[in-house]
């Protein structure tokens, strides 16, 4: 089966493997384990940041940094489509008891005018604006880059305005890598980013938050209370290290097999659109048959993708996915034409 649901079905190389077979390890509760250490120092240093928490799940870093900067009866500005709204199980109300000002963006992707117009006013009738969040790449808006000059735009509107800026990082390196842009030049910007290591990088488990030495601290605390400690998580701590040393430039193959998707699905006769393509996920609208039918015979034919709305199905590429597999997909693609339109 050519599993394109989600570039997190990938399994450790075996490189990596045998990296973190060979890790030091301790309790890292008890802040003694020198491999997860050696992970939340790099991930920091890469994006010119203080000091960083490794987590289970990206999930749990964003959750972790929207507590640890926001008060109950505040307000957190983010795209509507955003994952910290749509796919966290209401973890901002549930977590930090703020409410949510939902944007509607160019495929997510926000703006600093958006932002500035949407901060509430000094009025005891609306929430205080604390937070705005954005993510990169935009999952919703087909794998959508934010540029440096727009994340600096927005930086600035935070700023003058006493906001913090948070950062979901999912596939972060797919966006530095499309774009060029330094990680170093984040740190200038955000007061905290959510780095995940289980998606185009390839690591089993894992998100780290990076941020200043006082926000981890907080950060730290939250986690605990979140259930998030883990004890010898250097062995998980290990692959990451590896991934950021090895997989992060190979993100380039994924995006032009990307690319070359799209290009197959326009010429399919049941696909009314593609979203534009400009880092791994490829996201279709289909046209004369519903997304449960054509998943249904894509699967048949030993191919695996996901519904993405109502007529809208998602493709991603990844580590595991190679050039010979493409070639597989879209013959399959082809094929399906005449069974499904």
């Amino acid at each position: 089966m050519i599993d394109l649901r989600s570039d997190t079905v990938t399994r450790p190389t075996p490189a990596m493997l045998e990296t973190m077979m060979q890790a030091s390890v301790g309790d890292d509760v008890f802040g003694e384990d020198p491999t997860v250490q050696a992970l939340e120092e790099k991930t920091a240093r890469v994006f010119s940041m203080d000091a960083g928490l490794f987590c289970p799940s990206g999930t749990m870093t964003n959750q972790i940094a929207i507590r640890a900067q926001t008060q109950p009866q505040q307000e957190v500005v983010c795209d509507r489509n955003a994952h910290i709204y749509l796919y966290e199980g209401g973890g901002l109300a549930y977590n930090s008891m703020v409410s949510v000002r939902l944007l509607s963006g160019d495929r997510g992707i926000l703006s600093a005018e958006m932002i500035e117009a949407s901060i509430n006013p000094d009025d005891i009738h609306f929430p205080s604006t604390s937070l705005v969040a954005l993510e990169n790449t935009m999952n919703k808006g087909g794998g959508a880059c934010y540029t440096l000059d727009r994340i600096e735009a927005i930086a600035n509107v935070c700023q003058k305005h006493s906001l913090a800026l948070h950062l979901d990082g999912a596939r972060v390196f797919n966006a530095l890598v499309a774009t060029g842009d330094n990680p170093a030049e984040y740190g200038k910007y955000f007061s905290s980013i959510s780095v995940c290591l289980s998606k185009g990088l390839g690591a089993p488990v894992g998100s780290v938050l990076v941020g200043s030495q006082e926000l981890i601290r907080q950060a730290r605390r939250v986690r605990k209370v979140f259930g998030g400690g883990m004890r010898q998580a250097g062995y998980l701590a290990a692959a990451g290290i590896y991934a950021l040393d090895h997989h992060v430039e190979r993100l380039k193959e994924d995006h032009q097999r990307a690319k070359l998707l799209a290009v197959a699905l326009q010429t399919c006769s049941y696909v009314a659109s593609v979203l534009p393509v400009e880092t791994n996920i490829v996201i279709a609208t289909l046209q004369d048959v519903t997304p449960p039918q054509f998943l249904a015979k894509l699967e048949e034919a030993g191919v695996q993708a996901v519904p993405f709305g109502k007529q809208d199905v998602r493709f991603v590429t990844h580590l595991d996915f190679s050039d010979e597999q493409l070639g597989k997909v879209i013959e399959v693609l082809k094929k399906l034409g005449r069974q499904v339109a």
